[in-house]
């Protein structure tokens, strides 16, 4: 697995020598640091859609959930981010497992989906590969990170709705 990491990784690293696509990263990898594209969208989708403000609210808070579980997972594991690649851009912290602009990136894209945020999944697609690209996380990262977000985001989508289940005992008559 180790190997197959490191060919995909410098492959993709590789079309980060397109000064487009530096850029391209680098905004990427910005705006997702700490969940902040995401959040910030669901902010706006709060603000703008009044009449499912709690549902933007909640998945805004999925979505920052999954990058909180991401962190508190890569404090434990403390995979080392990958040596044999010059990153385009600096991190936050040493440790690459998982990568949570992907958990963040996967549970906006599943959280604000269904609320007609239709760019939300092509562009979180973009900023996991654009972790790859910079060079700052082994491809099992990304993938472990995305899905974490899913599952984050599946684990509560049914509070973020705010579908409610009958208590036991009820609605079997």
């Amino acid at each position: 697995m180790e190997d197959l990491d490191h060919r995909i990784l410098t492959a993709l690293r590789a079309w980060g020598a397109d000064p487009r696509v530096a850029r391209a990263t680098r905004a990427l990898s910005w705006s997702g640091e700490h969940a902040a594209l995401w959040i910030a969208a669901g902010a706006l989708g709060a603000a703008v859609d009044r009449a499912r403000r709690g549902p933007w609210a909640r998945a805004a808070a999925l979505t920052a959930g999954a990058h909180l579980v991401g962190m508190g997972v890569k404090r434990v594991v403390r995979r080392p981010r990958p040596a044999h690649t010059d990153p385009l851009v600096r991190t936050a912290g040493r440790h690459s497992f998982p990568s949570c602009h992907a958990a963040s990136a996967a549970a906006a894209a599943l959280a604000y989906g269904p609320l007609g945020a239709r760019a939300v999944p092509p562009l979180a697609a973009a900023m996991c590969l654009s972790r790859l690209v910079a060079g700052v996380h082994h491809p099992s990262d990304v993938l472990a990170g995305a899905a974490l977000g899913a599952l984050t985001a599946r684990l509560g989508a049914r509070w973020m709705t705010g579908a409610r289940t009958a208590p036991s005992g009820e609605g079997h008559r």
